[in-house]
């Protein structure tokens, strides 16, 4: 598509609200197609026009004065793009990764109703307005806990029984990548130590360690004591709070290694179905069932899980609204502590605009239906949203949200989301993010990316973890 910016500089904000409209669409600048946005200032005036397909629509804008000019583009565009294409986009101009960091900035300028005010203008639904209090209320009460010398563990298992096809995340096939996983394994300890001797010299207190990947259930109960063994043996975990290892892919779920999680606290488990359709899952490429997802819940909690979350994705291909409906009702059947709600994320241009030369609404209009409903079901029955991002290429520009029942919330998703502490993170993939508590800079050291790139490159990456000393001082 051709996107083209004439006479001001607010190419980046228009961007944004063209890919909310069009996230798969490579945006050019000299491309003739059948989408084509325009955007210019003419004097003290902005004008749009929009070509899709047959469809040609134009506007223009005069600001007020002293009005913020690449907001009032962005209004301009949006009202624009949604009467071309039938489509309201119901976080409005907003494409933020974190709306309840927005709400909580807001709050602390204009107060609560200031704040509602400031995501009204921004053409924000009113229920997404309220989500967004919500949630920044929850976090607010979660940030409190943090202090200046607070710190969390990610560990990163990035190892699957296979791939799913939505999956973005750095994680490879035990079928592709078998012979990896022993020694990175034997590595990840080295790294741990590593991380733990810098934390404890620096003073740092370990609020909450988080195992992710992939699917660190991928590992053999044998090698999952080890790395829990570690991670006790390398870190100070009498202040810790919370202990969550994602065992996210039911058939990987068994009873031996949910016994080695138990035997060192590990408190929180994810038990992720994504879906309730044996069909759907078929199709995304889970080998599992719905029948080992419940059998796999069903022995955490007769072994003395007390916290288990489940992640669920709307959008799925094959899936269906009542379908969907059906795996949300389930999920709250099964008492899951924790209830996350995934928006697809597009990759392909599977929902993008059609062979018959119009643009298709009805993937977005169904991932809409489905989060509505989670949200009815959930808030229906006594789960509250606690944490919440967004993703920019999202199917329908809608958000992620995590609800529970009271007590229940994920700390480190928190922590993680807002920003709140240094994250000490290892594995393959892994990203530490050190801040400073106050300024509230941030630094990142990068570990390698894929497992054997990791196990090539070790020596070099453990060298990476002085960058901690350095950023507090020593």
């Amino acid at each position: 598509m051709e996107l083209k910016n004439i006479n001001h500089p607010f190419e980046y904000h228009t961007r944004k609200i063209v890919t909310m409209f069009f996230p798969l669409e490579k945006i050019n600048e000299n491309e003739s197609g059948d989408i084509r946005v325009i955007t210019e200032l003419k004097g003290k005036t902005f004008y749009a026009g929009v070509k899709l397909f047959d469809k040609e629509l134009s506007a223009e804008y005069k600001p007020k004065q002293n009005e913020d000019m690449a907001n009032a583009v962005s209004l301009l565009l949006f009202k624009l793009l949604s009467e071309a294409t039938g489509f309201v986009p119901p976080w409005g101009i907003l494409y933020g990764v974190r709306p309840a960091r927005l709400m909580h900035a807001k709050t602390e300028e204009l107060g609560e109703d200031g704040a509602a005010r400031f995501f009204k203008q921004c053409l924000v639904r009113d229920d997404k307005i309220e989500l967004a209090r919500s949630v920044m209320r929850s976090e607010n009460e979660i940030i409190k806990l943090s202090r200046d010398n607070s710190f969390s563990l990610y560990v990163s298992i990035p190892f699957c029984p296979s791939r799913c096809s939505y999956c973005s995340f750095v994680s490879h096939s035990i079928e592709n990548a078998a012979d990896l996983i022993e020694p990175y394994v034997e590595l990840l300890i080295r790294e741990l130590a590593a991380t733990g001797e810098a934390a404890k010299s620096l003073g740092l207190r370990l609020e909450t360690v988080y195992f992710g990947g992939g699917t660190p259930t991928t590992l053999s109960a044998k090698q999952l004591d080890s790395l829990l063994t570690a991670v006790e043996s390398s870190f100070d975990l009498s202040g810790l709070r919370e202990y969550t290892v994602e065992a996210g892919r039911p058939d990987t779920v068994t009873e031996e290694k949910l016994n080695a999680l138990l035997a060192h606290n590990v408190g929180r488990i994810s038990i992720n179905p994504q879906t309730f359709n044996d069909e759907v899952l078929k199709i995304i490429g889970r080998r599992h069932t719905v029948e080992q997802t419940v059998k796999a819940f069903e022995k955490a909690r007769s072994l003395g899980f007390k916290n288990i979350n489940m992640d669920l994705i709307a959008g799925l291909s094959g899936d269906t609204v009542e379908s969907f409906k059906n795996s949300v009702n389930s999920a709250i059947a099964l008492g899951a502590e924790s209830v996350t709600i995934h928006n697809l994320a597009l990759k392909s241009a599977a929902f993008l605009v059609t062979e018959n030369r119009y643009y298709d609404l009805s993937k977005k209009l169904f991932a809409n239906r489905m989060i509505d409903y989670s949200y009815e079901a959930l808030s229906g029955s006594g789960y509250n949203p606690y944490y919440m991002y967004r993703q920019s290429k999202s199917l329908g520009n809608l958000e992620n949200t995590g609800w529970c029942k009271k007590g229940y919330e994920c700390l480190y998703n928190v922590f993680m989301m807002d920003e709140t502490h240094t994250v000490l993170a290892a594995g393959a993939g892994a990203v530490t993010k050190l801040k400073n508590p106050e300024s509230g800079h941030i630094e990142r050291i990068y570990n390698y990316k894929y497992p054997y790139e990791y196990l090539n490159n070790f020596d070099e990456m453990i060298l990476r973890k002085d960058g901690i000393y350095a950023f507090y001082g020593e």
